[in-house]
């Protein structure tokens, strides 16, 4: 199983979800706190404000589900799938992804700060203006995706691949091209200019 950054363990719960007795209607405007989600089904839901706390998602289909102001702090995703899902203006800081699937997911605007995505899978995926803050991005997979205008500054991005990815508009101050495979990646002159820096270049 993928781990936190620095180790931290994941959240204890402390109740569960019946699945049998679970309204995917009632979700928008709810309060969750240390609860898992096991096989429940989030498939084609609209969640507007909802808040998760400290909660775990384990085997959740989330598929073609939106996503508008909720909040998913701290929680733990473990084998889920977001396949055309739709957060907006979304809340996930320190939130774990494990062996999940993101094919054609859409992040508009939110605070993903502090998420940890080791590993991921996420070249159908894409991000625009979204906080991705000191992220975990270790090893994950961006070839031909797109993550626009997106603050990616303090992210880890060590082994992962932008291949091909738009990347225009994004903080890419903590991305080291020796360090992640950045070849066809589309940035902008001010972008150049900072990567230029940061591998000591001099600009005439």
């Amino acid at each position: 199983m993928a781990e936190r950054k620095h180790g931290i363990p994941a959240p204890a719960t402390t109740s569960e979800v019946d699945p049998l007795a679970w309204d995917p209607d009632a979700v928008s405007g709810s309060h969750h706190e240390a609860v898992l989600f096991a096989d429940v089904d989030f498939a084609d839901i609209e969640n507007k404000g909802a808040s998760f706390n400290d909660c775990t998602f384990r085997g959740i289909r989330f598929n073609a589900s939106t996503h508008t102001d909720a909040a998913f702090t701290n929680c733990t995703f473990t084998g889920c799938n977001f396949f055309d899902v739709r957060l907006t203006r979304c809340k996930l800081v320190g939130s774990l992804f494990d062996r999940c699937t993101f094919d054609l997911m859409a992040v508009e605007g939110g605070d993903w700060s502090l998420v940890g995505m080791p590993g991921a899978d996420l070249r159908k995926a894409s991000f625009r203006g979204v906080r991705l803050r000191e992220a975990d991005l270790t090893g994950a997979r961006f070839e031909g995706a797109s993550i626009r205008d997106t603050d990616l500054s303090g992210a880890w991005m060590h082994g992962a691949s932008f291949r091909g990815t738009d990347l225009r508009g994004s903080d890419l101050s903590a991305l080291d091209p020796r360090q992640s495979d950045v070849v066809d990646a589309l940035i902008d002159v001010g972008q150049a200019m900072v990567i230029a820096t940061a591998l000591g270049l001099r600009i005439g």
